[in-house]
């Protein structure tokens, strides 16, 4: 896809959420009880798509964008008759009920609308999927051997985001653990770019992703792991695997890009089948679709923005900037 047409990927997003409107039939949008402004879903939909891709922690931007927007309320919502909201109801494995909140609501959001970020990363890279499948099919030796690749470093956090999801919910998004991570992962991205650029010149940096062993793709994946801490990043945690697999940055991108289609969607539609009737029932549709657009529209941009920086200036000012944010968080959130 050439992206120099961004028409095409605008006039993409809108047809799916056209689809995905239609099919819902006649059936009225449900009143949203709580408001989530124009520009509430449009500034979330931008910090998704800006920073799904790049290495500097969507999840940690978008815990900061809701504590800055108002979203993160515990309060048990109403409805319009006065009656409360309960996201889990009472039951023998909820005996006092999960009460519905905006923070419920919020949380789910900002995952749903990785659906754009992904739709983007499908538009752009839609050669290297087609050669996955045709692959499957024996026609095609290295998209065989890429979506082996693909699914061996998507399997590890498919296996442990399921078993911690929950824990990770209740225990590390914070403010707190989104500092933490941010420098962890800005010190991790120093040490391997030093580490990369002491190897280039002993035959390093000469594969792409299909023809990554499966040991190293599987070490990808464990690396990938590491992002379920909110803030560290799971493009960067991936693209810092590819670096130590003998990925040049650019090819380490593509190859995180990929591995983020089946992470991301597997993601959303958790979190959607989870919590998804609560999130509508609290915002309504139009929001939803809106900010979905935006994160597709903005991740593409950025995406052909980092392959374009990678190819002269690799990860070390994403990391500079990592430190910064941490910085500016401590000041707001602890001294001021």
């Amino acid at each position: 896809m050439n992206l120099s047409h961004p028409y095409r990927l605008t006039f993409a997003c809108l047809l799916l959420l056209l689809t995905a409107s239609v099919s819902r039939g006649a059936e009225p949008a449900p009143e949203p009880v709580a408001e989530l402004t124009l520009s509430d879903a449009m500034i979330l939909g931008v910090v998704e798509g800006v920073t799904e891709f790049l290495p500097i922690s969507s999840t940690g931007h978008l815990i900061i964008a809701n504590k800055f927007l108002g979203l993160e309320s515990e309060k048990q919502l109403t409805n319009a008759k006065g009656e409360l909201l309960w996201y889990k109801k009472v039951s023998p494995k909820y005996p006092t009920g999960v009460p519905l909140t905006l923070k419920v609501a919020a949380d789910t959001y900002t995952v749903v609308i990785q659906v754009g970020a992904i739709a983007a990363v499908a538009f752009i890279y839609w050669e290297q999927l087609l050669s996955m499948f045709v692959g499957l099919f024996g026609r095609s030796s290295s998209g065989v051997r890429l979506f082996r690749n693909v699914m061996l470093a998507f399997f590890p956090i498919a296996v442990v985001g399921l078993l911690l999801h929950d824990w990770v919910d209740q225990h590390i998004f914070s403010i707190g653990a989104v500092i933490w991570a941010l420098v962890f992962g800005a010190m991790l991205m120093l040490w391997a770019e030093r580490w990369r650029k002491a190897n280039s010149g002993i035959g390093y940096s000469r594969n792409s992703p299909a023809d990554l062993s499966v040991g190293n793709a599987a070490s990808i994946g464990l690396f990938q792991c590491l992002a379920l801490w909110p803030g560290t990043s799971r493009s960067m945690v991936t693209m810092v695997g590819g670096y130590l697999a003998g990925l040049q940055p650019v090819k380490a991108a593509e190859f995180s890009f990929l591995v983020g289609l089946p992470t991301l969607a597997g993601a959303a539609v958790y979190k959607g089948w989870k919590s998804g009737p609560a999130m509508i029932e609290v915002f309504g549709w139009g929001n939803v679709l809106l900010g979905t657009l935006v994160a597709a529209i903005t991740a593409a941009i950025a995406v052909k923005f980092l392959v374009k920086f990678l190819t002269s200036h690799g990860l070390a000012v994403f990391a500079y900037y990592r430190l910064v944010l941490a910085a500016v968080l401590v000041v707001v959130f602890y001294v001021i």
